[in-house]
């Protein structure tokens, strides 16, 4: 049935069908006959909970940020199915983000480009709507800082997101990897982190109940900054990574070269990112240890990936792109692999 309705979503650009898929669904789950059907036609049945840092998620099966940027849909996504959802990238102010269009299927290559900026309403509407958050979902939540913010001040912006959405999810994830903010990647240097994550850490003793802090990295990140990362993930005490988030490499594309320099910059995902992030993940896993807390995202559309990414060393798993063109069986079906 979604073959059908693709169809139709895949002939308007992506950033419209994006919000109107999800606005038409948000709307029939308001019918208590159509929310039934949702919830039997794609919830899975059988109980895959699993414990990740100290948290007890329905299942292991995640939505990746930015695909609910501003928290607008947790009640809808819980009833696809999903074990828990990364809300954001959020910042302090609202912002636009870049000029549209800025989303981009490359639909022979099962995948897409972004370059969204960061568009999202700001944390203090996030907030709002997280105060009626659904019962029984795992919310994280994605914070990043302003385009305008000069990166000297960076951690002003964590600082003010972090407090605020501190108390209305159940981990908190810090962005320094998305292509798509000017220089944000640079942010990725163990003086930065040092800094941020002792601020944070700190942040978190004026909260009664201490709450998980990840980072989420990029895939195109060579040996010696990955080595560099694991060295800050154990002096800064990170509770775990998000590996990873898009690449900038075109590399393997079936997409021909026109329709790539049109598109121009962004960051890329689904399928041509899988091997990279399972590339990051295993060396990460080398790097730290068989303990030490893996979420694993990109490429992700079959149970078989889902095997893929365990095999090397992620703990949880997070799915965006593969939604967008698998639809909302795809839950059910990964967690077939469990």
């Amino acid at each position: 049935m979604y073959g059908i309705l693709r169809f139709f979503l895949f002939l308007l650009p992506p950033e419209k069908a994006h919000y109107l898929a999800m606005d038409l669904l948000f709307i029939g789950l308001k019918l208590p006959v159509i929310k039934n059907i949702i919830k039997w036609q794609y919830c899975s049945k059988d109980q895959h909970a699993v414990v990740f840092l100290g948290i007890r998620f329905p299942n292991p099966i995640g939505l990746a940020a930015g695909f609910d940027k501003d928290a607008r849909w947790l009640h809808l996504l819980k009833n696809l199915g999903f074990g828990f959802v990364e809300v954001g990238t959020v910042t302090p102010l609202p912002q636009d983000g870049n000029p549209k269009p800025r989303l981009f299927r490359l639909k022979k290559d099962l995948a897409l480009i972004n370059r969204m900026g960061f568009n999202n309403q700001g944390i203090d509407a996030m907030v709002e709507r997280l105060k009626n958050r659904p019962d029984g979902l795992i919310v994280g939540g994605n914070i990043g800082k302003n385009k305008v913010t000069p990166n000297e001040k960076a951690i002003d912006d964590y600082r003010i997101c972090f407090e605020k959405i501190y108390p209305w999810v159940d981990y908190i994830v810090v962005n320094v990897s998305s292509p798509n903010t000017p220089g944000l990647r640079e942010l990725q240097e163990k003086a930065f982190l040092t800094n941020l994550f002792h601020e944070l850490h700190n942040l978190r003793k004026s909260f009664e109940n201490p709450k998980p802090i990840l980072l989420k990295i990029a895939p195109d990140l060579t040996p010696e900054a990955l080595q560099e990362i694991a060295d800050t993930v154990r002096d800064c005490t990170i509770d775990g990574i998000i590996a990873t988030n898009t690449t900038i490499s075109r590399e393997g594309l079936v997409c021909d070269t026109n329709t790539l320099d049109k598109i121009g910059a962004g960051g890329l995902s689904g399928v041509p990112v899988r091997q990279k992030s399972n590339d990051i993940i295993k060396q990460l896993r080398e790097l730290l240890g068989q303990d030490y807390p893996i979420m694993g995202v990109g490429g992700i559309f079959t149970a078989k990936d889902i095997e893929e990414k365990k095999a090397a060393g992620a703990n949880l798993y997070q799915v965006y792109t593969g939604f967008i063109y698998q639809g909302p069986g795809m839950v059910k079906e990964l967690l077939t692999a469990f």
